[in-house]
């Protein structure tokens, strides 16, 4: 009793250290997430390659509670050249696109425009390697609960959350799925059908001809043209705190597997386990066809050492409906969620023209410096650059900067992918690039 007594009495409204402590440990623990991964290929022609960074970075420098993951899946075609230089390049052009000095909100509001960016500098410097090779990419950062992933080519990558609701977290830029890539690549003057066999009937999928690739985008595929893009695909969503998992596959996987198929040989396995069964599962009836990559991430409550069956049984519910973000609300990403196993869309863009991809969104003179290109991000003379808003009368409405702007290479690239300049230079052979 006596010690009891020598105790001084809290004043009113006052908090002992010890619960402060502790709702500071329960915050944290609440916020960020473990981030757990495996991956598993069988290799055919050795052109699939994976980056998996558990700790890619810090979005403040020194500060590890503000690291972030990156997970990517680059699969090759018509050589190795364009996914390896892709492996090495692309997140650092992702990283320098991005100011210094954002809060977490603002950097994860610039994310998708650094990431387009990126994408297209990423092509535009593997053009002077002078490499004829093409790649998909399917690229992933994680930063505590939000998801962000860009997207070319017809990697899938899907997102099962916690109530057992599927998402699709990229587009499938095959011509054979993709009735507006198709309209868009033949409006640049290109031709698109399957393969016209002398003397017989066509066969196999869409491709762009000449060149035959049966993709729209990708990263490389020079000889085929600039209809041949490279601007993502991007999506952002914010999980609830009950987590969820994302499954990354080549298209060796989803060729002989459906994403329920995927789903079922690796729910409640740990992700280095699921990746391998999933492959396993994908070259069971045929055999290694083609390089077979999978990549398995789960995004857990802390101390959650695997993931368990969802709540849902049964069928599984594919979901394209995400709860949206509310319009006229800020970009807000560190409150409670009160919702739980609910999905939140962020953000979402798929189209193809450059100009509308870095010219909407966030304060833009907060992205993009004023005397850089908003692409290769080499600095600008004076009046060197060329603005990216499309309609000239606009420039009447800007308050002062007329940005971003492009250097006059990285123009020429945007009007030539946008259909408005064509190559002189594309002369492919017929069948010297099928993918």
């Amino acid at each position: 009793m006596a010690m009891a007594a020598a105790v001084p009495a809290l004043s009113a409204g006052t908090v002992p250290l010890g619960v402060l402590l502790r709702r500071e440990v329960t915050k944290e623990r609440m916020e960020r997430p473990d981030v757990l991964c495996g991956e598993a290929s069988r290799s055919r022609k050795g052109e699939d390659f994976t980056l998996l960074r558990a700790d890619a970075g810090q979005r403040v420098a020194g500060d590890p509670s503000t690291s972030f993951s990156v997970f990517a899946l680059f699969d090759g075609h018509n050589g190795s050249g364009a996914a390896i230089y892709a492996k090495e390049n692309l997140l650092h052009n992702v990283l320098r696109s991005i100011p210094t000095c954002l809060s977490r909100d603002e950097w994860l509001a610039v994310l998708p425009r650094a990431l387009v960016s990126a994408f297209v500098r990423t092509d535009k410097d593997f053009q002077r390697v002078a490499g004829t090779s093409g790649t998909t990419v399917t690229f992933v950062i994680v930063d505590e609960w939000v998801v962000t992933v860009a997207s070319v080519g017809d990697s899938r990558c899907i997102l099962e959350s916690a109530d057992g609701s599927v998402y699709y977290l990229s587009a499938d830029h095959r011509f054979d799925s993709n009735p507006d890539e198709v309209e868009r690549v033949t409006a640049c003057g290109s031709k698109v059908g399957k393969m016209d066999i002398v003397g017989g009937p066509e066969v196999g999928p869409l491709r762009c001809w000449p060149g035959g690739l049966c993709l729209s985008r990708s990263i490389g595929d020079f000889d085929v043209g600039e209809c041949i893009i490279p601007v993502p695909h991007v999506k952002q969503v914010k999980l609830s705190n009950a987590g969820g998992r994302i499954i990354i596959a080549s298209d060796g996987v989803w060729d002989d597997l459906t994403c329920e198929m995927a789903l079922d040989c690796s729910r409640g396995y740990p992700s280095d386990v699921a990746a391998n069964r999933i492959v396993n599962e994908a070259i069971r009836p045929r055999g290694i066809r083609d390089d077979t990559t999978c990549i398995v991430i789960d995004i857990l409550p802390p101390e959650k050492l695997a993931p368990t069956a969802p709540k849902r049984m049964g069928k599984i519910a594919f979901n394209n409906m995400f709860r949206k973000k509310s319009p006229g609300v800020p970009f807000k990403t560190d409150s409670e969620y009160a919702e739980p196993d609910v999905v939140e869309e962020i953000f979402e863009d798929g189209s193809a023209m450059l100009s509308k991809r870095l010219t909407t969104g966030y304060a833009l003179e907060k992205i993009f410096a004023p005397s850089s290109c908003a692409v290769c991000l080499v600095r600008l003379k004076s009046g060197q650059g060329i603005s990216l808003h499309a309609n000239p009368l606009q420039h009447e409405k800007l308050q002062g900067w007329q940005g971003p702007f492009l250097c006059h290479a990285c123009h020429d690239k945007k009007e030539a992918m946008e259909g408005k300049r064509r190559r002189k230079d594309c002369s492919p052979t017929v069948f010297g690039h099928m993918c």
